[in-house]
Parts: C-alpha cells; structure tokens; sequence
C-alpha cells in the first residue's frame, strides 16, 4: 500500500492548488452541489481523510467520537455560513488544519481523545463555514448541507479504512506508512497555506 500511496501522495502535493471549493468562487446549491463541494478542494480532501486516519492511529473511542464530532461541528460552521456570518481567517484555519493533522500523523501523536475531539471541531469550523458561505442565500440549506455532510462522512470512512488497513499489514509498516503520509500531507497543507500568507 505504502508504494502506491507515496507517489499519489506526492503528485497531489505537487498539483496543488488554492481549493475551488471555497466562499466566493462559483455558484452552488441542492444535493449534489453540497456533496462535490468537500470533493472540490483538495484542502478538504486532505483535511477530512487526515481526521479519519488521524482517528484510527488513536484507536477505540476515538474512532466513534472524532470523526462524528468533526461532521457535526462542520455542520454548525455551515450553518454560520449560510447566514452570512462571517469567520476570520477562514482559508488560513482551513490550511492549518491540514498541516496539524499531517504533523500528528507524522509524528504519530497519542493525544486524549478528548483533546484529539476538540481540535477536530475547531478545524470543522472553518472547514463548514467554506461549505456553507458558497451556498448562495435563495436556495435552502438542507440539501445542500445533507450532500457536504455525506461527502465528509464518507471521506472521515476513506481515513479510517485506510488507517486500519495499514495496521493489518503488521505494526511497524502500518505506523512508517502513517507517518509517511502524515510528513506528505503536512507538505502538501503547507504549500495550500503559503499564498494565503503572503
């Protein structure tokens, strides 16, 4: 698994760009929309696969409390916003967040699940507020919020089975290809966060 996940890793950080999918670019609304939105930066990609891996490196109740709690915070900052409230700092949390999670990945971080819980609900904020900020105000926000909050499920689940599935291949394989994805996914949020600094 590590000899195909290195390489696609690396071509993702190399064709990174600032996410599409993100408030003020593009119209979007319904089910559909809201599902490709997570689906169209690869921030959020990276970002939502990291909290499922990052979860299953911590194992047991981890598991079955921060990839639920990152949904649903992300829910509340889309909520935020749809009505219009704004968030500082939005693009900056959401490349932050992408290079926390690598860096805990990489150096494979054992924190209480508790802590592991409430950082994922912080970096759901910004990530829901992206959500929810592109949805323009005349449509409703059910479907739209339904479609976002499957597609981040689905790839929290990505994680997770990937995350488990590194473990079967015997301990010290499973923890080097966390890391190694963890090291890639921290570079690759590095390189979404610079033009957002400057």
């Amino acid at each position: 698994m590590s000899r195909l996940a290195l390489p696609a890793a690396a071509l993702l950080t190399l064709t990174a760009t600032a996410a599409e999918a993100h408030t003020g670019i593009g119209a979007a609304g319904g089910f559909g929309h809201g599902f490709a939105h997570p689906l169209g930066g690869i921030d959020h990609v990276l970002a939502m696969v990291a909290v499922g891996l990052f979860a299953a490196q911590l194992g047991e109740r981890a598991l079955w409390l921060v990839p639920p709690s990152f949904v649903a915070m992300m829910l509340v900052g889309g909520a935020v916003g749809m009505a219009g409230t704004g968030l500082p700092l939005v693009e900056i949390g959401i490349g932050v967040s992408v290079v926390v999670l690598g860096l805990c990945l990489a150096g494979s971080y054992r924190m209480p699940v508790a802590a592991a819980t409430a950082m994922a609900c912080v970096f759901a904020l910004f990530h829901g507020h992206a959500h929810g900020a592109e949805m323009p105000q005349s449509l409703s926000g059910v479907e739209y919020a339904a479609g976002f909050v499957l597609a981040t499920a689905l790839l929290n689940a990505v994680g997770i089975a990937i995350g488990i599935a590194s473990g079967r291949f015997g301990q010290a394989l499973g923890t080097r290809s966390l890391r190694a994805a963890g090291s890639l996914i921290a570079l690759a949020g590095a390189v979404l966060l610079l033009p957002h600094l400057s």
